[in-house]
Protein backbone atom coordinates (compact mmCIF):
# COMPACT_ATOMS: atom_id res chain seq x y z
CA UNK A 1 0.00 0.00 0.00
CA UNK A 2 1.31 3.45 -0.93
CA UNK A 3 2.03 5.71 1.80
CA UNK A 4 0.72 9.07 1.91
CA UNK A 5 3.14 12.39 2.15
CA UNK A 6 3.59 14.02 5.27
CA UNK A 7 0.76 17.09 5.98
CA UNK A 8 -1.20 15.69 2.98
CA UNK A 9 -4.64 13.49 3.56
CA UNK A 10 -5.39 10.19 2.38
CA UNK A 11 -6.72 9.52 -0.75
CA UNK A 12 -10.19 8.28 -0.59
CA UNK A 13 -11.09 4.65 -1.81
CA UNK A 14 -12.54 5.04 -5.02
CA UNK A 15 -16.37 4.24 -4.90
CA UNK A 16 -17.61 1.86 -7.55
CA UNK A 17 -19.03 3.34 -10.64
CA UNK A 18 -22.60 4.12 -10.78
CA UNK A 19 -24.63 1.10 -13.18
CA UNK A 20 -25.74 2.44 -16.49
CA UNK A 21 -29.52 3.70 -16.34
CA UNK A 22 -30.35 0.84 -18.55
CA UNK A 23 -28.86 -1.83 -16.50
CA UNK A 24 -30.90 0.58 -13.12
CA UNK A 25 -34.15 0.35 -14.96
CA UNK A 26 -34.30 -2.91 -16.23
CA UNK A 27 -32.67 -4.63 -13.09
CA UNK A 28 -35.18 -2.64 -11.05
CA UNK A 29 -37.87 -4.23 -13.01
CA UNK A 30 -36.82 -7.82 -12.91
CA UNK A 31 -36.58 -7.43 -8.82
CA UNK A 32 -39.50 -5.74 -8.61
CA UNK A 33 -41.45 -8.16 -10.41
CA UNK A 34 -39.61 -10.53 -8.41
CA UNK A 35 -40.53 -9.01 -4.74
CA UNK A 36 -44.30 -8.76 -5.83
CA UNK A 37 -44.76 -12.21 -6.83
CA UNK A 38 -42.95 -12.87 -3.63
CA UNK A 39 -45.81 -11.72 -1.83
CA UNK A 40 -47.59 -14.87 -3.18
CA UNK A 41 -47.52 -17.79 -0.95
CA UNK A 42 -45.03 -20.27 -3.00
CA UNK A 43 -47.81 -22.73 -3.89
CA UNK A 44 -49.07 -19.93 -5.76
CA UNK A 45 -46.13 -17.81 -6.93
CA UNK A 46 -44.48 -20.72 -8.81
CA UNK A 47 -47.19 -21.64 -10.98
CA UNK A 48 -47.89 -17.82 -11.57
CA UNK A 49 -44.32 -17.34 -12.85
CA UNK A 50 -44.98 -19.96 -14.92
CA UNK A 51 -48.57 -18.31 -16.39
CA UNK A 52 -46.80 -15.44 -16.80
CA UNK A 53 -43.98 -16.39 -19.12
CA UNK A 54 -45.66 -18.50 -20.87
CA UNK A 55 -48.56 -16.37 -21.95
CA UNK A 56 -47.28 -12.73 -21.48
CA UNK A 57 -42.96 -12.71 -21.94
CA UNK A 58 -42.57 -15.66 -23.95
CA UNK A 59 -45.03 -14.55 -26.91
CA UNK A 60 -43.42 -11.52 -26.80
CA UNK A 61 -39.36 -12.19 -26.65
CA UNK A 62 -40.13 -14.99 -28.64
CA UNK A 63 -40.06 -18.05 -26.59
CA UNK A 64 -43.26 -19.92 -28.39
CA UNK A 65 -41.68 -19.46 -32.04
CA UNK A 66 -37.96 -21.05 -31.27
CA UNK A 67 -39.57 -23.55 -29.41
CA UNK A 68 -41.31 -24.64 -32.66
CA UNK A 69 -38.34 -24.16 -34.61
CA UNK A 70 -36.36 -26.45 -32.52
CA UNK A 71 -38.79 -29.21 -32.74
CA UNK A 72 -39.45 -28.56 -36.52
CA UNK A 73 -35.91 -29.28 -37.08
CA UNK A 74 -35.82 -32.45 -34.41
CA UNK A 75 -38.96 -34.20 -34.59
CA UNK A 76 -40.01 -32.64 -38.52
CA UNK A 77 -43.19 -35.53 -38.27
CA UNK A 78 -44.33 -34.08 -35.04
CA UNK A 79 -47.99 -32.88 -35.42
CA UNK A 80 -48.50 -29.22 -35.26
CA UNK A 81 -51.13 -29.09 -32.32
CA UNK A 82 -48.13 -31.26 -30.21
CA UNK A 83 -45.57 -28.53 -31.16
CA UNK A 84 -47.90 -25.37 -30.25
CA UNK A 85 -48.74 -27.49 -26.43
CA UNK A 86 -44.92 -28.22 -26.01
CA UNK A 87 -44.17 -24.04 -27.07
CA UNK A 88 -46.53 -23.05 -24.10
CA UNK A 89 -45.39 -25.67 -21.76
CA UNK A 90 -41.47 -25.10 -21.74
CA UNK A 91 -41.83 -21.22 -21.24
CA UNK A 92 -44.43 -22.30 -18.26
CA UNK A 93 -41.52 -24.30 -16.96
CA UNK A 94 -38.94 -21.57 -17.44
CA UNK A 95 -41.24 -19.27 -15.40
CA UNK A 96 -41.43 -21.88 -12.38
CA UNK A 97 -38.26 -22.86 -12.18
CA UNK A 98 -37.31 -18.65 -12.18
CA UNK A 99 -39.78 -18.71 -9.15
CA UNK A 100 -38.04 -21.69 -7.70
CA UNK A 101 -34.53 -20.16 -7.28
CA UNK A 102 -36.06 -16.76 -6.32
CA UNK A 103 -37.13 -18.62 -3.44
CA UNK A 104 -34.39 -20.48 -1.76
CA UNK A 105 -36.06 -20.99 1.34
CA UNK A 106 -38.97 -22.63 0.22
CA UNK A 107 -36.73 -24.38 -2.49
CA UNK A 108 -34.69 -26.23 0.62
CA UNK A 109 -38.06 -27.07 1.53
CA UNK A 110 -39.30 -28.87 -1.41
CA UNK A 111 -35.51 -30.79 -1.82
CA UNK A 112 -36.17 -31.62 1.59
CA UNK A 113 -39.31 -33.87 0.76
CA UNK A 114 -37.95 -35.19 -2.90
CA UNK A 115 -37.15 -38.83 -3.26
CA UNK A 116 -33.85 -39.88 -4.20
CA UNK A 117 -33.84 -42.63 -6.76
CA UNK A 118 -31.10 -44.23 -9.57
CA UNK A 119 -28.34 -46.22 -9.48
CA UNK A 120 -25.82 -43.77 -8.67
CA UNK A 121 -26.76 -42.40 -4.78
CA UNK A 122 -24.37 -45.34 -3.45
CA UNK A 123 -21.58 -44.58 -5.75
CA UNK A 124 -21.82 -41.18 -4.78
CA UNK A 125 -22.04 -41.36 -1.09
CA UNK A 126 -19.18 -43.82 -1.48
CA UNK A 127 -16.69 -41.52 -3.28
CA UNK A 128 -17.58 -38.54 -0.43
CA UNK A 129 -16.52 -41.02 2.19
CA UNK A 130 -13.37 -41.66 0.03
CA UNK A 131 -12.56 -38.09 -0.17
CA UNK A 132 -13.08 -38.71 -4.19
CA UNK A 133 -13.72 -35.80 -6.46
CA UNK A 134 -16.94 -35.94 -8.18
CA UNK A 135 -18.31 -33.64 -10.92
CA UNK A 136 -22.16 -33.88 -11.31
CA UNK A 137 -23.38 -33.42 -14.49
CA UNK A 138 -26.61 -32.05 -15.63
CA UNK A 139 -29.23 -30.09 -17.81
CA UNK A 140 -31.62 -27.24 -18.41
CA UNK A 141 -33.92 -29.68 -17.64
CA UNK A 142 -36.90 -29.49 -14.48
CA UNK A 143 -34.47 -27.81 -11.82
CA UNK A 144 -31.00 -28.50 -11.62
CA UNK A 145 -30.67 -26.52 -8.02
CA UNK A 146 -32.88 -29.39 -6.87
CA UNK A 147 -30.14 -31.57 -7.21
CA UNK A 148 -27.29 -29.10 -5.26
CA UNK A 149 -29.56 -28.28 -2.31
CA UNK A 150 -30.07 -32.39 -1.89
CA UNK A 151 -26.82 -33.18 -2.23
CA UNK A 152 -26.11 -30.43 0.12
CA UNK A 153 -28.62 -31.85 2.70
CA UNK A 154 -27.02 -35.59 2.10
CA UNK A 155 -23.34 -34.28 3.19
CA UNK A 156 -21.50 -33.06 0.16
CA UNK A 157 -19.40 -30.34 -0.02
CA UNK A 158 -21.09 -28.92 -3.38
CA UNK A 159 -19.97 -26.17 -5.77
CA UNK A 160 -21.90 -24.87 -8.92
CA UNK A 161 -20.72 -22.72 -11.61
CA UNK A 162 -23.21 -19.71 -13.09
CA UNK A 163 -22.92 -17.48 -15.91
CA UNK A 164 -23.18 -13.92 -15.12
CA UNK A 165 -26.55 -12.20 -16.19
CA UNK A 166 -26.35 -9.56 -18.79
CA UNK A 167 -27.74 -6.79 -16.09
CA UNK A 168 -25.35 -6.30 -13.00
CA UNK A 169 -27.56 -5.07 -10.65
CA UNK A 170 -30.06 -8.43 -11.79
CA UNK A 171 -26.86 -10.51 -11.24
CA UNK A 172 -26.17 -9.28 -7.59
CA UNK A 173 -29.71 -10.17 -6.53
CA UNK A 174 -29.57 -13.49 -8.48
CA UNK A 175 -26.41 -14.07 -7.32
CA UNK A 176 -27.99 -13.38 -3.02
CA UNK A 177 -30.64 -15.74 -3.65
CA UNK A 178 -29.25 -18.44 -5.27
CA UNK A 179 -26.45 -18.42 -2.46
CA UNK A 180 -28.37 -19.32 0.07
CA UNK A 181 -28.71 -23.10 -1.42
CA UNK A 182 -25.22 -23.50 -0.89
CA UNK A 183 -22.00 -21.87 -1.29
CA UNK A 184 -19.24 -21.52 -3.14
CA UNK A 185 -20.47 -20.88 -6.30
CA UNK A 186 -17.82 -20.29 -9.43
CA UNK A 187 -18.29 -17.62 -12.04
CA UNK A 188 -17.71 -18.60 -15.68
CA UNK A 189 -13.99 -17.66 -17.17
CA UNK A 190 -10.82 -17.88 -16.05
CA UNK A 191 -10.62 -16.85 -12.49
CA UNK A 192 -13.98 -19.15 -11.69
CA UNK A 193 -12.77 -22.00 -13.55
CA UNK A 194 -9.09 -21.94 -11.16
CA UNK A 195 -10.84 -21.41 -7.96
CA UNK A 196 -13.71 -24.17 -9.44
CA UNK A 197 -10.80 -26.53 -9.80
CA UNK A 198 -8.83 -25.76 -6.68
CA UNK A 199 -11.89 -26.86 -4.65
CA UNK A 200 -12.28 -30.01 -6.96
CA UNK A 201 -9.17 -30.66 -6.07
CA UNK A 202 -9.95 -30.99 -2.45
CA UNK A 203 -12.60 -33.89 -2.61
CA UNK A 204 -15.52 -31.85 -3.11
CA UNK A 205 -18.48 -32.15 -5.35
CA UNK A 206 -18.93 -29.78 -8.15
CA UNK A 207 -21.98 -29.35 -10.53
CA UNK A 208 -21.91 -28.33 -13.91
CA UNK A 209 -24.46 -27.89 -16.64
CA UNK A 210 -23.26 -29.60 -20.13
CA UNK A 211 -26.37 -28.85 -22.75
CA UNK A 212 -25.08 -25.18 -23.47
CA UNK A 213 -23.91 -24.53 -27.31
CA UNK A 214 -19.82 -24.00 -27.06
CA UNK A 215 -18.18 -23.29 -30.16
CA UNK A 216 -15.18 -24.60 -29.11
CA UNK A 217 -16.18 -27.68 -27.75
CA UNK A 218 -16.48 -31.07 -29.36
CA UNK A 219 -18.83 -32.00 -32.68
CA UNK A 220 -20.68 -34.43 -30.94
CA UNK A 221 -24.35 -35.63 -31.03
CA UNK A 222 -27.45 -34.56 -29.01
CA UNK A 223 -30.87 -35.89 -30.89
CA UNK A 224 -28.76 -36.99 -34.12
CA UNK A 225 -27.81 -33.54 -34.92
CA UNK A 226 -24.42 -32.45 -34.44
CA UNK A 227 -24.09 -30.28 -30.79
CA UNK A 228 -20.69 -28.45 -30.00
CA UNK A 229 -20.23 -29.73 -26.37
CA UNK A 230 -17.67 -28.55 -23.43
CA UNK A 231 -15.40 -31.65 -22.93
CA UNK A 232 -14.11 -29.85 -19.45
CA UNK A 233 -16.54 -31.66 -17.12
CA UNK A 234 -14.73 -34.98 -19.03
CA UNK A 235 -11.26 -33.37 -18.92
CA UNK A 236 -11.60 -32.72 -15.10
CA UNK A 237 -12.77 -35.99 -14.32
CA UNK A 238 -9.60 -37.94 -16.07
CA UNK A 239 -6.96 -35.29 -14.17
CA UNK A 240 -8.09 -35.43 -10.90
CA UNK A 241 -9.79 -39.16 -10.98
CA UNK A 242 -13.00 -37.81 -10.20
CA UNK A 243 -16.58 -39.12 -10.26
CA UNK A 244 -18.72 -38.21 -13.43
CA UNK A 245 -22.24 -38.82 -12.36
CA UNK A 246 -25.23 -37.39 -14.35
CA UNK A 247 -27.93 -35.93 -11.76
CA UNK A 248 -31.21 -34.51 -12.62
CA UNK A 249 -34.44 -32.99 -11.10
CA UNK A 250 -37.27 -34.27 -12.79
CA UNK A 251 -40.90 -32.19 -12.20
CA UNK A 252 -43.95 -33.99 -11.35
CA UNK A 253 -47.46 -33.95 -12.66
CA UNK A 254 -48.35 -32.01 -9.99
CA UNK A 255 -46.19 -29.02 -10.83
CA UNK A 256 -44.75 -28.22 -8.10
CA UNK A 257 -42.79 -31.36 -6.25
CA UNK A 258 -39.57 -33.43 -7.66
CA UNK A 259 -37.77 -36.56 -7.82
CA UNK A 260 -33.87 -36.43 -8.11
CA UNK A 261 -32.80 -39.21 -10.74
CA UNK A 262 -28.83 -40.22 -9.99
CA UNK A 263 -27.91 -42.20 -12.69
CA UNK A 264 -24.86 -44.75 -13.04
CA UNK A 265 -21.53 -42.83 -12.91
CA UNK A 266 -20.16 -42.74 -16.47
CA UNK A 267 -17.03 -44.65 -17.08
CA UNK A 268 -13.59 -42.92 -17.67
CA UNK A 269 -12.81 -43.05 -21.63
CA UNK A 270 -11.90 -40.34 -24.00
CA UNK A 271 -13.21 -37.25 -23.51
CA UNK A 272 -15.16 -37.29 -26.19
CA UNK A 273 -16.51 -40.77 -25.46
CA UNK A 274 -17.46 -39.55 -22.25
CA UNK A 275 -19.21 -36.78 -22.97
CA UNK A 276 -21.29 -38.36 -25.71
CA UNK A 277 -22.44 -40.37 -22.71
CA UNK A 278 -23.52 -37.40 -20.82
CA UNK A 279 -25.52 -36.06 -23.74
CA UNK A 280 -27.09 -39.55 -24.12
CA UNK A 281 -27.97 -39.08 -21.04
CA UNK A 282 -29.74 -36.08 -20.89
CA UNK A 283 -31.47 -36.81 -24.56
CA UNK A 284 -33.43 -40.03 -23.09
CA UNK A 285 -34.20 -37.69 -20.07
CA UNK A 286 -35.34 -35.09 -21.94
CA UNK A 287 -37.38 -37.57 -24.56
CA UNK A 288 -39.45 -38.25 -21.31
CA UNK A 289 -40.16 -35.39 -20.43
CA UNK A 290 -40.10 -33.19 -23.26
CA UNK A 291 -41.60 -29.86 -21.82
CA UNK A 292 -39.10 -30.05 -19.14
CA UNK A 293 -35.95 -29.35 -21.15
CA UNK A 294 -34.96 -25.34 -22.18
CA UNK A 295 -35.93 -25.77 -25.84
CA UNK A 296 -35.57 -21.93 -26.36
CA UNK A 297 -31.62 -22.54 -26.30
CA UNK A 298 -29.91 -22.57 -29.82
CA UNK A 299 -28.65 -25.63 -29.08
CA UNK A 300 -27.65 -26.49 -32.53
CA UNK A 301 -25.96 -22.87 -33.69
CA UNK A 302 -24.74 -24.13 -36.72
CA UNK A 303 -27.34 -26.06 -38.52
CA UNK A 304 -30.19 -24.25 -40.37
CA UNK A 305 -33.64 -24.60 -38.78
CA UNK A 306 -36.53 -24.82 -40.69
CA UNK A 307 -39.31 -22.48 -39.66
CA UNK A 308 -42.96 -23.47 -39.21
CA UNK A 309 -45.44 -21.77 -42.50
Amino acid sequence: MAASTPGQKPAKPEEPAALPLRDRLISGLLIGLIRLLGLLPYRLRVPMMGWIVSHVVGPVIGYRRRVRENLTMIFPEMPAAEKNRLARAVPDQIGRTLAELFSPEDLKATAAATPVTGPGAAALDAAREAGRPVIIVSGHIGNYDIARSILIRRGHKVGGLYRSMNYKGFNDFYVSRISQVGTPLFLRGRRGMGEMVKFLKEGNAIALLIDQHMGAGAPLKFFGRTAYTALSAAELALRYDALVVPCYGIRQPDGMSFEMVIEEPVPHGTPEEMTQALNDSLEAQVRAHMEQWLWVHRRWKEQEITHDA
